[in-house]
């Protein structure tokens, strides 16, 4: 049985939080709903961050840490890596995709998945955002479909170069 009602947050580390604000609130239309200051300095810890907090229409939220002091690697995520998705309507789905071109956004797509259309952008600290118009395809397989996909992936996977 599954406990767990929905996500509530998900959390990521932002170069600086007025760019990423610019993103988030101007760009996308999300709105700021919290931010706070975490100080630990003065325990073992020893950090000091803000953590904002952006919410979407169901409640939930996406939340960055700015933490300047502490060393952390931004990457120029590549979306088969790490992707956040949102849904929109296919009408915003083409709103969205000509308002980040004309803003010079890197902007791609729009890309059909069968199940979703999806276009893509990059955030200011690297990651990939993408908006997705779910399609009236049934995101859920059946049990032994996924079993099926799931054996094949490991007959024919790649070999790992890690």
């Amino acid at each position: 049985m599954i406990k767990i009602k929905k996500l509530h947050h998900s959390a990521y580390r932002c170069k600086d939080t007025n760019q990423t604000k610019k993103f988030y609130v101007n760009f996308l239309g999300l709105k700021l709903t919290k931010a706070f200051i975490i100080d630990t300095t003065k325990t073992n810890r020893k950090t000091k961050v803000l953590h904002s907090f952006y919410s979407l229409n169901d409640g939930s939220a996406i939340a960055f840490f700015e933490d300047p002091s502490s060393p952390f690697k931004f990457i120029k995520q590549r979306d088969f890596d790490l992707h956040i998705a949102f849904e929109v309507t296919l009408k915003d789905l083409k709103l969205f995709f000509e308002k980040g071109k004309k803003l010079g956004i890197e902007t791609r797509g729009i890309s059909d998945h069968g199940f979703i259309k999806s276009i893509y952008f990059r955030d200011p600290n690297g990651y990939i955002i993408e908006l997705a118009t779910p399609s009236k395809k049934n995101l859920m397989q059946s049990e032994n479909n996924l079993k099926k996909v799931l054996e094949e992936w490991e007959y024919t996977k790649p070999k790992k170069v890690y």
